[in-house]
């Protein structure tokens, strides 16, 4: 068995999310790239935008690292009260190109905040309650880990519901072959099963 490397492990789980996430907005039109697919708004560039605040904050200011890019973050990640959602959506203002570089340059300086730190490093939440503030640089990983494959998830399934594409990552769908008429037979058995479910 071959020695791990707990931080690379870590970061390569992440890493797979973050490209998956940014994978989901190839070849959309900005309206299907913004458009709510879901009763709560749910739509691709807000994930994007959701996730990139995410790690400015946890894997930032978290460890007294905030984050200073080539520009500064937009008004909805700093003043904390830009009204509810305000960064699970794109305003007509803000463009794809400026979301997906916020959210490169957020993993960068989450990465250099990783390289910096050991795992057990503390922090402090400053939006949590006071009694459970501290947390470790591990704990904060492992929870944006889990935060941004949840939401490469949910992307998953936006994603299939405005074209069809569906998959894992670029390199790996981890879907079996199969074609439109295969999905159509295996979607048919699902919904059979599911009525008689319900019937029996």
């Amino acid at each position: 068995m071959t020695a791990s490397n707990a931080k690379a492990d870590l970061l390569r789980y992440l890493q797979e999310a973050r490209d998956a996430l940014l994978w989901k907005l190839e070849g959309l039109s900005e309206y299907d790239a913004r458009r709510p697919l879901t009763p709560t708004g749910t739509n691709l560039l807000g994930l994007v935008k959701h996730v990139a605040g995410v790690e400015l904050g946890y894997l930032g200011d978290t460890f007294g690292r905030p984050y200073f890019g080539t520009e500064p973050p937009p008004p909805w990640w700093y003043t904390r009260d830009p009204g509810p959602n305000a960064d699970m959506w794109a305003t007509p203002d803000e463009s794809r190109e400026q979301i997906t570089e916020l959210y490169r340059q957020a993993w960068r300086h989450s990465d250099r905040t990783v390289e910096a730190l050991a795992l057990d490093a503390t922090g402090q939440v400053p939006w949590w309650p006071e009694e459970r503030r501290e947390v470790t640089l591990h704990h904060v990983l492992v929870r944006v880990i889990a935060d941004t494959q949840r939401h490469a998830g949910h992307a998953d399934i936006v994603r299939e519901l405005i074209d069809g594409s569906a998959g894992h990552i670029p390199a790996s769908d981890s879907l079996p072959e199969g074609d439109p008429a295969w999905w159509d037979r295996y979607r048919d058995r699902l919904e059979r099963a599911a009525r008689e479910a319900s019937d029996g």
